[in-house]
């Protein structure tokens, strides 16, 4: 048994604490370095970017709240973006209940009574009470109860799931507790079963699908609708100038786009206020001059009296009272929601990629998309040209609002079951009451679907073949990567043969895969066998929460021996995190780098480590160094490295093909679907704004 050197012993001790001293002022100063990115990145020239990187410099990855000023400003703004449509909603609802006329008294107060019912069932008690709370931290829809779902249980497709992702401090993973039978078998049976897997992300992509149709139907409706009641006061209209001028009104409304949500919010919700006030003065008027006995709506038998009178008539007409429930659905919130939930299937990989820019300086989660507000556009416009009126309109609406209602009923029971762990009796009510009366809406929509209730249908094909192909073919590339991978011992021996030169400056080498090194590194060095003096492999990822903290953002890897100056660097965003340009970016990510090399020096230098002897044995100059001394050292090394001039970016520009001996299904699909995909959307280097004049792209083929 040896025995250590007392005196070397309380050097290493002296050395450790004088360390760890060190290393905590060299947080403070990263801090500070952080703070300062944050004034650095106002002086970004364009408008929308500069908003952009805003968004993106808030300490713990979310803004600010000032109490109930703030608060009371959301529930403002919300009045012009989010609520909306519910005091529009009566001039299209009761002519989609009763289009052939009103044939008994009493069936009036059977609809008001369905309308009061739907509201307190479907708005209040499944949205507010239930829906909001199935929040993924602060947000809603589809993808983000699906990516709820995913963190808790392996519900992903994805093949870049790692164990660090679930060290980010929001991540927030509840893992169900194993007593719970129920919850753990049912989990099981989800992580087991392929085939579910596929089918929730299929039931995702058609919810999501159904709300971009929606993001198309409900400003047609609403401002054919709007200009339409004016025809009341000016018989002089004609259908046509009605059409027209609703043309013109939803071409201003989405060039406004541009501006944001928090300025529309505040724009629209003072005429919105007005018209609320109006709408109520003249309703409670009425009802006290003509006829308060409305009032008796309330009583749920004139429901089954309407069913009793009407039978079959009565079931269709639901297709019409589902329109009244569009208080959860709006026109601008709508349009709003379709960018949020792109940008959220963009983050998933269920996406083609596409600008996404972030609107406001104070509040996370506005964004604008101008590809996707230009379709939405031109979309809105070809309807109202085609259907020229309200009713036919009303019935393809119907359907995608029936759609979004029971997918997300389907994805609230899972939340029920693996996460809250509900008891079961209280999922059986909800199944057997709001998710029953919301399949009911769906079928009756669904008879519809001949008079122009195809078209919600229509755009979900496209808008699902669209996010099938491009997520198939990322998770082919994807898999290839992986399959394909460069060994670590590989890379070592790469940059270690004699035949590779290490040339001043340092150089990011981007590749989407974060489980090892791409193998498109290996065709590069086969075609420039020269390696920079410091080279750092970034791959860019997304997580399934809403955002990722700053300090968690860059995970950082050094590739050994450490003499190679070799890294590699994660990059975490959530599906709301801006990515800012180009040279916000790297001022964080060189003082990210530092940070670890000062911390990985100081972790491996511990007396007892196994790195340890990686500094004794290799170099006794070294060696005898103070840990502060050798970390100075490296850091010094980026330092000059940086100094020969601008980092150089590498990036792969691969090429995928269907391998030999594929369906033709499948080469179809690849060959031509995912590659004109991929060739007519934005590339990684226009997304991240990379500098052109210092982009090196090397081009390899995957076959898959």
């Amino acid at each position: 048994m040896e025995v250590g050197n007392p005196i070397e012993e309380k050097r290493s001790r002296e050395e450790y604490h004088g360390d760890q001293e060190i290393l905590e002022e060299q947080k403070d100063d990263i801090s500070k370095g952080m703070d300062m990115l944050s004034s650095k990145t106002l002086a970004i020239r364009d408008f929308f970017d500069l908003e952009a990187s805003r968004s993106f410099t808030t300490n713990q990855g979310s803004y600010p709240v000032d109490g109930w000023k703030t608060i009371m400003q959301l529930a403002f703004q919300s009045i012009g973006v989010v609520y909306g449509d519910l005091g529009t909603s009566p001039l299209y609802v009761l002519p989609g209940i009763f289009p052939t006329g009103i044939k008994h008294n009493d069936d009036i107060l059977g609809v008001l009574s369905l309308i009061f019912y739907s509201l307190m069932l479907i708005t209040l008690i499944k949205y507010v009470f239930i829906v909001l709370a199935a929040n993924d931290n602060g947000d809603g829809g589809m993808f983000a109860l699906y990516s709820l779902l995913c963190r808790h249980a392996k519900l992903s497709l994805a093949s870049n799931q790692q164990a660090e992702d679930k060290e980010v401090s929001n991540y927030r993973l509840d893992v169900p507790n194993r007593r719970l039978k129920r919850a753990s078998f049912v989990k099981s049976m989800l992580e087991n079963n392929q085939t579910i897997k596929f089918f929730l992300l299929f039931m995702t992509m058609l919810g999501t699908s159904m709300v971009l149709g929606d993001g198309i139907l409900t400003p047609c409706i609403s401002v054919l609708s709007a200009v339409g009641g004016v025809k009341e006061a000016a018989s002089g209209l004609t259908d046509n100038m009605i059409m027209w001028i609703s043309v013109g009104i939803l071409i201003a409304l989405f060039q406004i786009q541009r501006f944001g949500t928090d300025k529309i919010g505040y724009s629209f919700a003072p005429i919105l206020t007005i018209w609320f006030l109006s709408i109520g003065s003249v309703g409670l008027y009425n009802f006290f001059k003509y006829d308060p006995e409305v009032i008796k709506a309330i009583n749920p038998m004139y429901i089954i009296q309407y069913f009793k009178r009407n039978k079959k008539d009565a079931w269709i007409s639901l297709g019409g009272v589902i329109l009244c429930l569009t208080a959860i659905i709006a026109s601008q919130s709508l349009i709003s929601a379709s960018f949020s939930i792109i940008q959220q299937s963009l983050a998933l990989g269920c996406f083609p990629r596409v600008k996404v820019v972030h609107t406001s300086s104070k509040y996370k989660g506005q964004v604008y998309v101008p590809e996707i507000n230009t379709i939405l556009m031109l979309a809105c416009v070809g309807v109202t040209l085609g259907f020229k009126n309200t009713l036919k309109i009303g019935n393809a609406y119907g359907i995608a609002v029936a759609f979004v209602f029971t997918i997300t009923s389907t994805f609230l029971v899972l939340v029920m079951v693996i996460i809250w762990k509900t008891n079961l009796y209280l999922i059986v009510i909800y199944a057997l009451s709001i998710w029953l009366l919301e399949l009911l809406f769906l079928s009756s929509v669904l008879y519809k679907s001949i008079d122009g209730g195809y078209l919600p249908l229509l755009f979900a094909l496209v808008t699902m073949t669209i996010m099938y192909l491009w997520n198939y073919g990322y998770r082919k590339k994807y898999s290839y990567e992986l399959d394909n991978k460069v060994s670590p011992v590989k890379l070592v021996e790469i940059a270690s043969e004699t035949s590779i030169h290490r040339i001043p400056g340092l150089a990011l080498f981007y590749t989407e895969l974060v489980q090892g090194i791409s193998p498109i590194f290996t065709h590069y060095v086969a075609n420039v066998p020269a390696l920079h003096l410091v080279l750092v492999f970034i791959s860019i990822k997304s997580l399934p929460i809403s955002t990722v903290p700053l300090e968690d953002r860059f995970l950082f890897k050094r590739v050994e021996p450490r003499e190679l100056s070799i890294f590699r660097c994660i990059v975490r965003y959530g599906y709301k995190d801006a990515r800012t340009e180009w040279e916000s970016f790297k001022e964080m990510l060189i003082i990210r780098l530092k940070y670890f090399i000062r911390k990985d020096v100081f972790m491996s230098r511990l007396p007892g480590t196994t790195n340890m002897a990686s500094y004794e044995s290799d170099d006794k100059e070294v060696s005898r160094l103070s840990t502060e001394e050798i970390a100075q050292m490296e850091v010094e090394k980026v330092d000059e490295a940086l100094n020969v001039g601008d980092i150089v970016h590498l990036m792969g520009e691969s090429e995928v093909v269907a391998s030999k001996g594929s369906s033709f299904l499948k080469k179809l699909v690849i060959n031509y679907a995912y590659n004109w995909l991929r060739r007519s959307v934005r590339q990684v280097d226009e997304i991240f704004m990379i500098p052109r004049k210092r982009l090196l792209k090397v081009g390899m083929t995957y076959d898959v």
